[in-house]
């Protein structure tokens, strides 16, 4: 390695892991809040079997799931210009980031209320409480612990998939990464060095996810 390239990637760390901080985990931190929302409700639509608007859930989980989430970014940032409607970069990565996690995260979800025991909300039913108090105190609760490690594995993913809010201009981790290599000409050493950045965050969050299992005693 010469002096050259240790200069290089030494003075780009921080010009890389900057963005990082202010960019790329606000971005991922609004988008799976906002997509545990939407999974949430899509989620509790299946499950109480909602007339038309399970039909609706389905159609969105469909569509979500069965496009790339880099044609979704586009066309809600460089599509929908053309209807009149202009977003900003950063929210059309969080509203985009949101939908296309809040829709498998629905299923997870899903899967983890339909775990939780029926009797569970018969029970709820004969202390006197109404739907929305069962699902709120006794089902989800359930529900949440069963899917924390797929949840949690989905929010790992989302860190990852952030990288791609640099096709639409937002200024995270990667795109800063690309305009040094237009700069420098060191391609190979400057994405390994934000692959290793990117490594990092998720590692501190495995540590997280860990834990978070440990806590809930999910294996036991």
């Amino acid at each position: 390695m010469s002096e050259r390239l240790m200069h290089i990637l030494a003075d780009s760390f921080m010009k890389i892991l900057v963005p990082g901080l202010q960019m790329t985990i606000p971005l991922t931190v609004l988008s799976f809040a906002f997509a545990l929302v939407i999974a949430v409700v899509v989620a509790m639509i299946q499950f109480a079997n909602v007339p038309v608007l399970k039909q609706i859930a389905r159609i969105y989980i469909w569509i979500i799931r069965g496009t790339p989430l880099l044609v979704q970014l586009f066309v809600v940032f460089f599509g929908l210009p053309n209807l009149g409607v202009l977003i900003e970069p950063f929210p059309a990565a969080v509203i985009v980031f949101a939908l296309n996690t809040g829709a498998y995260d629905a299923e997870t979800i899903r899967a983890a209320l339909e775990s939780v025991p029926k009797g569970q909300l018969e029970a709820g039913y004969c202390v006197g409480m109404s739907y929305l108090q069962i699902m709120w105190h006794i089902i989800l609760p359930q529900a949440f612990r069963t899917a924390f490690p797929t949840l949690s594995n989905s929010l790992i993913a989302l860190v990852k998939d952030t990288s791609l809010a640099a096709n639409i201009t937002c200024v995270e981790m990667f795109m800063a990464t690309q305009r040094i290599v237009a700069r420098t000409y060191e391609a190979l050493a400057l994405y390994l060095e934000v692959a290793f950045i990117y490594l990092m965050f998720c590692t501190i969050l495995t540590w997280l996810q860990a834990y978070g299992e440990k806590k809930l005693n999910i294996y036991d």
